[in-house]
C-alpha cells in the first residue's frame, strides 16, 4: 500500500451516520460517489467542457471509513482521449479517533466530454455556446 497519496486533492467530505450501512460503516456507494466528483473535476479541467462518467474500469475497497473520519480523494489524469479521459482517484482518510492516514479505496473512472447539447465532443473542441 502506497505510504503517500499520489494526484491532486480533488473533493474533501466527512461521512455522516445517515451514510452508513447496517453495520456502522461507511456505504462503499457514498465513497464511490465521493471519488465519482472528484474524479469529474480532473475531468473537466482537461477537457475543458462538461464531463459525463461513462465507466468505472476497477475500484477497490481496502479498508472501511468510519463516521467521522476526514476524507480527502486525490485526482490523477491517466490519458485523453478523442473524447474519453480515465483518472484514477484514490480516497484517503485521516481517522477521528487517532489522526492515522490511510489509503481505504482506489479505482479508475472514464469520462466522456460533452457538448451543451449532451453530445460527445471531440476533447480540444471548442464548446459551443
Amino acid at each position: 500500500m502506497p505510504a503517500t497519496p499520489t494526484g491532486d486533492i480533488v473533493i474533501r467530505a466527512i461521512p455522516m451516520p445517515a451514510d452508513t450501512n447496517a453495520n456502522g460503516d461507511i456505504f462503499g456507494g457514498w465513497l464511490m460517489s465521493q471519488m465519482d466528483l472528484g474524479g469529474a473535476v480532473v475531468a473537466r479541467r482537461a477537457a475543458g467542457s462538461r464531463v459525463v462518467t461513462v465507466a468505472v474500469d476497477a475500484m477497490n475497497f481496502v479498508a472501511p471509513v468510519n463516521v467521522g473520519d476526514m476524507v480527502t480523494c486525490y485526482g490523477r489524469l491517466l490519458g485523453v482521449g478523442r473524447t474519453s479521459l480515465r483518472i484514477a482517484v484514490e480516497a484517503w482518510v485521516e481517522r477521528y479517533a487517532d489522526g492515522e492516514q490511510l489509503r481505504v479505496t482506489h479505482g479508475t473512472f472514464v469520462y466522456v466530454a460533452i457538448d451543451d447539447a449532451g453530445q460527445k465532443r471531440l476533447i480540444g473542441e471548442a464548446s459551443m455556446v
